[in-house]
Parts: C-alpha cells; structure tokens; sequence
C-alpha cells in the first residue's frame, strides 16, 4: 500500500461515519460538538484495511523484534490487535473489562509469560483509563509494558497520564490534525472548527 497521510484516513473516517459534528451527550455527561466512534471502521472493510496498515507502521517503529505479545484493550482494541497480530504473526491476547466470575477467573485472557514484552493495542486515547486498567492486568500477569499503539489522541491529557505511569503512547494522528485536514478539504465549516477547537483546548486544561 502506497504511504499514508492524515488526510486519507480522516476522509477514511468520513466515508465510514467514524467521525461526526453536531452535539453529543457523552458517557460523562457532558456535551461534544463531535464524536469518535472507530468501532464502525471494522463494517467498512478499506477503512479498517487502512486501520491495520497504521497499525503495523506503529508497530514497525517500535520495532517487530522488541516486543513478545500484542494485547488488545476492550473493546474496540481486541478487534484491531486481533487482525493486526495476524497480520504480523505475533501473539496476541486480550484484557476482559471484568475479570470472570468463573473458570480460572482471568482477567487477561491468552498466554502471558512472565516478563512478556507487550504492547497495548487500542483505538484512542482521551484520559487513558482504559489502557492504564490494561496495563495494570498485564503487569499483575507477569507482563512488561513496552508501549501502546493508538490511531487517535483526544488530545485530553492521557498521553500525559500514561506517561506518568511509565507507558510510552505512539499515537498515530492527533485529533487535531485530522480536523485541520478535514477544513483543508472543506469538509469541515470554519465555526464548527473553531468550536470544536476551542472545546478540544478546554477539554485539556481541565483537571482530571
């Protein structure tokens, strides 16, 4: 495949209705001017072939030959770590959002040796609770954290947050450049850009 640039997979992200503008009512109760979903890309199929492409670039600057185990984090991450491991013939695992009831009551399903080189697969980032919750399974595994792998950051302060837990984020794009990309097309209005802009840089100054 020909080299990738933001502006194909924001349009990617258009064409699949993975990003929309308008008002939103968030799982924290407050309201967006846009919203993410990148768990519809795997229902467009050269979206999500285009997905698995970023991946494995990420994956690449890591480097193949440095980790031992790709794990996705729930939900979104479990379908493109599953593709991605296939694709680079590497182990995969998964984190369960809750441990079972059951069985052998594993938080983290799939081998996990100890002192395992891993690294996190998910969709994006915003604050980055879901991948420091996998991160904190996979150590309690036996695992090592050598990094994630995101196609998005919210740009709300997780990079940080991982950071300070010594996770080191390679995000494939940030949340901005795909809107600056998008009004380069004209795709995007200059008042919905500035709003959602605006709300972006709120959204990282606030604490927590």
């Amino acid at each position: 495949m020909a080299e990738l640039s933001v502006k194909d997979f924001a349009l990617a992200l258009v064409r699949a209705e993975a990003i929309k503008f308008g008002s939103f009512r968030l799982t924290s109760g407050r309201l967006s001017p846009y919203y993410l979903d990148l768990r519809v890309l795997p229902s467009s199929p050269e979206a999500f072939h285009m997905c698995i492409e970023i991946y494995g670039e990420l994956a690449g600057r890591i480097g193949l030959e440095n980790f031992d185990l790709l794990v996705g984090v729930p939900t979104a991450g479990m379908v493109f770590a599953s593709a991605l491991a296939y694709k680079l013939r590497k182990p995969m695992a998964y984190v369960r959002k809750e441990a079972k009831g059951w069985g052998l009551k594993r938080t983290v399903e799939g081998k996990v040796k100890p002192g395992s080189r891993v690294v996190l697969v998910d969709d994006l980032i915003t604050t980055g609770k879901s991948l420091l919750e996998a991160a904190e399974a996979l150590r309690e595994a036996g695992g090592k954290i050598l990094g994630g792998i995101v196609l998005i950051d919210r740009e709300e302060g997780g990079l940080e947050n991982l950071s300070r837990q010594e996770v080191n984020l390679h995000p494939y794009t940030k949340v901005t450049e795909i809107l600056e990309a998008l009004q380069a097309e004209n795709m995007l209005e200059e008042e919905k850009y500035r709003e959602v802009l605006d709300y972006i840089r709120r959204q990282a100054g606030s604490p927590g």
